[in-house]
This record gives C-alpha cells, sequence and structure tokens, in this order.
C-alpha cells in the first residue's frame, strides 16, 4: 500500500508545485523542501491535503521541513498518526 502513497504524493507534487516541461524528475527520495520544489507555503499545503485525504491531524511542530522533504519521509511521518 505505500507503493500507491508514495506515487499519489509524487504525483500531487508533480502536478501542484511543477510545470508540465519542467523536466524534473521526482520519485521517492526526491528532495522536495532543501530542493526548492516544494516551499513554506506549499509545504502548508501539501499537509493540508495529506490530513483531507488521510482523515488525519499532522500536529504543527511534526509537520518540519524534513519531514517533508521526500516522499519517504512523508510517508514515515503518515505511519506515525495513520495505518497504513
Amino acid at each position: 500500500m505505500s507503493e500507491d502513497i508514495k506515487k499519489m504524493i509524487i504525483d500531487y507534487v508533480k502536478k501542484e508545485y511543477l510545470e508540465e516541461d519542467s523536466g524534473v524528475d521526482v520519485n521517492e527520495n526526491t528532495k522536495l523542501i532543501s530542493s526548492g520544489i516544494v516551499d513554506s507555503f506549499s509545504m502548508v499545503s501539501l499537509k493540508m491535503f495529506l490530513e483531507k485525504k488521510f482523515l488525519v491531524k499532522i500536529p504543527d511542530d511534526k509537520a518540519t521541513p524534513d519531514a517533508f522533504d521526500s516522499a519517504n519521509n512523508i510517508i514515515n511521518l503518515l505511519k506515525e498518526y495513520t495505518k497504513i
């Protein structure tokens, strides 16, 4: 199941934060925050998307740039609050 979630996160990031012709390759290890693909404002919208999608509340103190810096990190964060 986490492969489906990784794909969903990657697809969301590509759709919301990249231009179609950007040529940026995004995979489960791509640095999202530290590479500049996702900025702090976008991280908030990504957090809200995840909370709505998985019906969870991610505490603000857990929503750190490191926690959102890759699809794998996001999966690990979600595992703390869901049964994925």
